[in-house]
């Protein structure tokens, strides 16, 4: 297996189930973007959309994101370039602008002849900002006021499993993408619910909040075109077409590339965060939650991060670090949120009902104040997991996933998407421990 760049042998005499992620063979990168936009869904042509006698927005992806903006761009210039009133809008959400290296990695070649017309958006500027209107879950949905001085939006997104919101891409253009900072603080705080997970749109309030406030955007038109990346960001599909039917369909085209089927949960779960995923515990978080999903309740997760950058996110493990307890912070965040607390939730929610232990460059005390125990080597880890799981009288059940931040484990014959977690968990801590043991024990 693989710790950073360095390839680590590791001996298991127990049963294993290695998950790693789909392979497929390489297809034509100009082709899958072409194949979509002659066939979007819902909509007619990108051709008779982008109309000359209306003005068009587009909205960009982040440098946070590696959505191929400059490639769909490319393969869009011969109008892009002749319309007479063009402009675009770098959705950061509540991230900071870009950078000038992201800006050519956002815009490619089309860099200079376009950085006239690109704004950047600013979820605390509140007078760039109109009201349109309330979720059914109470959101305020304040938006970047260029979307109703427009005729025409196209968005340029990508789809994958996301940890709370389900999938990203489609509906994230809009929101957190353009939307005011508390309109996003809003919304972020349903991630605290136990049904706000990778792969679920089903009943996961995140999702369903997007959805509800974007109800409010009906009369704009919009033309999506959604990408699914690779783990070396590859092209492997592209859809296009009306917003919400051609995010569904790529979010079909996710399910192929990243859900490896699952026999049945394990006791131990061993999840590596690859290079270059493995910068910091924030980015790192990907392999944790992935390897929750194929985790059995108070089972033992061993995420594997070099995490050469340390923490890489203060808020999250401010407010871990100074909580007397998993159930504590969850209360906290509960009683008074704040925007980035609920990646400190997903974490607390995990120590509730499982070990969770770590190898990484990380200093132990450091760890053992946000409830991870460190453990000195990999070999180590496995080998303290398996005596303390037959200390308990079971017998280990090992999976590994050696890709853990690109694999996303689906126990077989489960429904794809919403059909992993149907359960209604809107709970406060003292009530986490018995529903995550019903949740994860099925």
């Amino acid at each position: 297996m693989h710790y950073g760049k360095d390839s680590i042998d590791v001996n298991i005499n127990e049963e294993v189930d290695v998950l790693i992620p789909h392979k497929f063979e390489s297809r034509d990168q100009t082709e899958l973007v072409k194949n979509a936009l002659e066939k979007p869904y819902g909509m007619g042509s990108f051709e008779e959309f982008a109309t000359f006698d209306k003005s068009l927005l587009i909205v960009v992806n982040d440098g946070t994101r590696p959505t191929p903006t400059a490639r769909i761009i490319k393969e869009l210039y011969p109008i892009l370039s002749e319309h007479p009133d063009i402009k675009f809008i770098v959705a950061t959400g509540a991230h900071r602008a870009p950078t000038m290296e992201e800006y050519q990695l956002i815009f490619g070649d089309n860099y200079e002849e376009f950085k006239d017309r690109i704004m950047v958006h600013d979820a605390k500027k509140e007078d760039d900002m109109i009201y349109l209107g309330t979720s059914s879950n109470g959101t305020e949905m304040y938006i970047n006021k260029i979307v109703s001085e427009v005729d025409n939006i196209l968005i340029i997104g990508s789809v994958e499993p996301h940890y709370f919101a389900g999938y990203t891409g489609g509906r994230k253009s809009f929101l957190p993408g353009l939307a005011s900072y508390k309109t996003i603080e809003m919304n972020h705080r349903h991630a605290l619910s136990n049904r706000a997970r990778s792969l679920m749109l089903e009943g996961n309030p995140v999702h369903e909040d997007m959805i509800d406030a974007l109800d409010n955007l009906k009369d704009m038109n919009v033309f999506s075109i959604q990408t699914v990346l690779t783990g070396d960001h590859k092209i492997f599909a592209v859809t296009a077409g009306e917003l919400h039917e051609s995010f569904y369909a790529a979010v079909d085209e996710a399910n192929k590339l990243f859900c490896v089927p699952l026999k049945a949960r394990g006791n131990i779960v061993l999840s590596v965060a690859p290079y270059p995923m493995d910068v910091d515990l924030y980015q790192s978080q990907k392999a944790i939650d992935n390897g929750m999903m194929a985790l059995k309740n108070d089972g033992i997760l061993i995420f594997v991060s070099r995490c050469p950058d340390g923490i890489g996110g203060k808020t999250f493990f401010d407010l871990l670090s100074q909580s007397d307890s998993p159930a504590d912070t969850l209360y906290k965040i509960n009683k008074d949120y704040k925007l980035g607390w609920h990646k400190a939730a997903k974490l607390a929610q995990i120590s509730v009902w499982a070990k969770l232990w770590a190898v990484s460059e990380l200093p132990s005390d450091l760890l053992g104040q946000i409830n991870i125990e460190s453990q000195p080597d990999i070999q180590s880890a496995i080998d303290s997991a398996i005596k303390l799981v037959k200390d308990r009288g079971d017998t280990p059940r090992i999976i590994f996933m050696p890709n853990g931040s690109l694999t996303v484990p689906v126990l077989e014959g489960t429904e794809l998407p919403g059909g992993l977690m149907r359960i209604n968990t809107d709970i406060g801590a003292e009530d986490m421990l018995e529903v995550l043991d019903i949740v994860f024990e099925g």
